[in-house]
């Protein structure tokens, strides 16, 4: 009996520890799972923000989920997977799927964003003519093109057409931001056309006021004449010396072009030898006339046979016929100004060869010729031009090269300056020239008391051995130096 009642002891005993044992197991493994925060790893092929084309099925890329600790480490064992939510691809706008997983009795989610969207481009199909037959001059005639798109139909007005190197390029976009684009290679049926050159590549003229081209002939290779659709380019100036380029050119409807270069050398006039004159001479010149003394100045030349000459303006244009006179009286005639405007005439080149070209026409319609000889108004030196800057450097070299000869002078009357008596006219003029062997006079036939001294100035120089001479292209050189 005593054996029985401590058997039945030791079993109790037994018992307790195994119960303590598990007891201690089951707290040891809730420390240990608390230590080791197990959760779940989810791992979402194509991201957490997907765009699906509007009208396919739905194809879920997948997601896997693993059970997890810090201390065991992510299990190889893949978990369950529950989704919720659904993706209409048939409607265009965004769905929330949600994913579930759960380890340890907790469950845990991720979210996926799916947009449904328009992402297929628009087709562009280009139409053919077997008919038509494209060539170099008319360019590309568009043969039409149609352009599709799944969610915004015909969108063939929308086409945008350009040439890149060549190729017609065809390019269009949907609402949704697709664009499509494809390329029409454009053959050709026949070859480029040529220009050729009246007169040749290579152009040598004189300096001249005009410059007429020689012309040119464009023709394809058929023989058709293209020459009203060349275009010429570049500039000659033919009252500057120096080398220019003319460029002739065709375009076809497509950009494209053929061209051809003139290049064109305007070289100076010789001028004549400039000899000095022998013995003492004085040149009486007078400027900005004809005007209403004029006809009397000419009349007192005349009585002493003295050769004068005139440096003519358009300022009293009611005097022009004392031009003619002069002219046929054996007087030397020059151009001065129309308008002795200085703002004007030396505001360029070009405007001071207009008003030199205006006074010629004038000189020409009374005298019958164009005359070589000039004088600038205010002279070569004068200060005047320097609102544009060294015009007159390059207006004296731009005019010699032309041919003209310039005068300037030696002897200053004074009377457009502070002299208005005849006297000092006189004296002044005497003064001065007693200085030089040779003697250029300036005066002003539009001053009375200027012409009133021409007389006594005359007996002065031929009682004294001076002759009187008119000037032309051989006549002194008188320059002033250029200030500007």
């Amino acid at each position: 009996m005593e054996e029985k009642q401590t058997t039945r002891r030791g079993r109790r005993i037994a018992l307790a520890v195994t119960l303590i044992t598990l007891a201690e197991l089951l707290l040891l493994s809730i420390v240990l799972l608390g230590l080791d925060a197990r959760r779940v790893h989810f791992y979402m092929t194509d991201g957490e923000e997907i765009t699906v084309p509007w009208g396919v099925p739905y194809a879920e890329p997948g997601v896997r989920a693993f059970a997890a600790g810090r201390v065991t480490g992510e299990g190889e064992e893949e978990l369950p997977v529950r989704v919720e939510g659904a993706v209409d691809t048939g409607t265009m706008g965004d769905y929330v799927l949600r994913y579930y997983a759960s380890t340890m009795l907790r469950r845990y989610s991720v979210r996926r964003l799916v947009h449904v969207a328009d992402t297929t481009a628009p087709v562009i199909t280009l139409l053919r003519n077997e008919d038509y037959t494209p060539n170099w001059f008319e360019g590309y005639r568009e043969e039409g093109f149609l352009a599709l798109d799944d969610v915004d139909a015909d969108l063939s007005d929308r086409v945008r057409v350009e040439m890149v190197d060549g190729d017609r390029v065809y390019t269009v976009t949907d609402a949704a931001g697709n664009t499509a684009r494809v390329v029409r290679q454009i053959p050709y049926s026949i070859g480029r056309p040529q220009i050729r050159l009246n007169g040749g590549e290579e152009l040598t003229i004189d300096a001249a006021f005009t410059f007429t081209d020689p012309g040119f002939v464009c023709t394809d290779e058929r023989g058709n004449d293209l020459s009203a659709q060349v275009i010429r380019e570049g500039e000659v100036i033919p009252w500057s010396v120096g080398d220019y380029e003319l460029h002739y050119r065709v375009f076809n409807a497509l950009g494209e072009h053929v061209e051809a270069t003139r290049r064109v050398t305007v070289r100076p006039l010789r001028n004549p030898d400039l000899p000095g004159p022998e013995g003492k001479v004085i040149y009486l010149t007078f400027d900005d006339g004809p005007g209403p003394f004029t006809d009397g100045l000419l009349d007192v030349l005349a009585q002493y046979n003295v050769k004068a000459t005139f440096f003519v303006t358009g300022l009293y244009p009611e005097y022009a016929d004392c031009i003619g006179r002069a002219y046929r009286e054996g007087h030397s005639i020059g151009v001065h100004s129309v308008t002795h405007s200085y703002r004007r005439i030396y505001a360029s080149e070009e405007a001071f060869l207009e008003d030199f070209n205006a006074m010629q026409d004038i000189i020409r319609g009374q005298t019958g010729a164009e005359t070589r000889i000039f004088r600038f108004p205010g002279g070569s030196s004068n200060t005047v031009s320097r609102f544009n800057r060294g015009v007159m450097t390059r207006l004296s070299r731009t005019m010699t090269e032309l041919g003209y000869v310039y005068f300037d002078w030696n002897v200053d009357s004074d009377d457009a300056g502070d002299t208005t008596e005849t006297g000092q006219v006189l004296q002044n003029i005497i003064a001065g020239c007693s200085e030089h062997p040779v003697s250029v006079v300036l005066q002003h036939d539009i001053k009375d008391y200027s012409v009133a001294a021409v007389e006594r100035v005359l007996i002065w120089g031929i009682s004294n051995g001076y002759s009187f001479a008119p000037l032309d292209e051989t006549g002194p050189e008188i320059h002033h130096k250029i200030a500007n």
